[in-house]
């Protein structure tokens, strides 16, 4: 596994050397814009919107912009410096704290850490202290230049590192429209909303979710390479126009239910239907086609003499 920080984890006096690991990983396909005309991959060059010109690496300089139009220039070695003076290569564990306590919306990425030389018994104290109090340890570390909130738990063994956002990062909540502030809802239908919670309740099994947009995307593109036919998957099953909260919620705990008792019910339906199809289905008449009328010929061309 491809290590990408290396540094250490320190609370209190004890220090433990470690690497950081990618946990996660992005699949979604990624598909390149091409010229319609030629195939040929489309460029995408930098250019000045007042010179119309295209810009090199070395002649761009970054800058903040505080109001519309108005910009501080920041140049690359006061950046370097200042990365340079915060960039200490530790994460310091600051807080240890309950991991409900932790909302979350806060979460960003995720890092497995192993030990580095040496920190192999470190490394096992820690995880087995985070087990025992039941506890997580809220953490800092800077990261490609940026200063980060982190929280370091156990996941199978392996101390995991969960980057995630501050405080002024997270929008209020309130600042959402049209949520409604009271909750309008009657006794009858609070039971029927969690009798149809119970139906579905099941154990958390990850493995059981998969990216079918992905999975269908790549079998088009397989199908395409290979020549062969592609197929419309069925479309699924919308849902019925109803209005009613109570309807909508028994509605659904009846499509939860057992199909034992659906299927006998259904059966004969599926009988009447097909009589009817065979009585209803017209007959196909053969149409005799006409023979097609023969071509005049062309009168031949007469050339007119000077």
């Amino acid at each position: 596994m491809h290590t990408m920080w290396k540094g250490s984890i320190s609370f209190g006096l004890v220090n433990i050397p470690i690497k950081l690991h990618t946990a996660t990983e992005d699949k979604d396909i990624k598909l390149r814009t091409l010229h319609n005309k030629c195939h040929a991959p489309i460029k995408y060059e930098k250019i000045c919107t007042v010179c119309e010109q295209e810009v090199k690496p070395e002649d761009i300089v970054k800058a903040y912009e505080y109001t519309k139009g108005k910009f501080v220039v920041l140049d690359q070695e006061d950046l370097e410096k200042l990365r340079k003076e915060n960039e200490e290569k530790a994460v310091e564990i600051i807080d240890f704290v309950k991991m409900e306590e932790i909302d979350p919306i806060y979460f960003d990425r995720s890092y497995y850490m192993s030990p580095n030389e040496g920190g192999g018994k470190a490394y096992s104290l820690l995880r087995k202290a985070l087990q025992e109090s039941h506890k997580v340890g809220i953490a800092k570390i800077i990261i490609r230049s940026k200063e980060q909130m982190a929280v370091i738990r156990v996941y199978e063994n392996t101390l995991v590192m969960e980057t995630i956002h501050f405080p002024d990062e997270v929008r209020r909540a309130g600042d959402v429209p049209n949520v409604p502030a009271d909750d309008k809802v009657t006794e009858k239908e609070l039971a029927t909303a969690i009798m149809l919670i119970d139906q579905l309740t099941t154990e958390f099994e990850p493995e059981k979710y998969t990216d079918e947009y992905r999975t269908a995307l790549l079998e088009l593109i397989e199908a395409k390479r290979t020549g062969q036919e592609t197929v419309t998957p069925t479309a699924k099953e919308t849902p019925s126009n109803v209005t009613d909260l109570m309807a909508a919620l028994q509605a659904s705990i009846d499509r939860t239910r057992p199909t034992k008792e659906t299927a006998v019910r259904k059966e004969p339906a599926l009988k009447t239907q097909t009589a009817e199809k065979k009585e209803t289905s017209p007959k196909k008449e053969s149409i005799a086609k006409k023979p097609a009328a023969p071509r005049k010929k062309a009168a031949p061309k007469v050339k007119k003499e000077a």
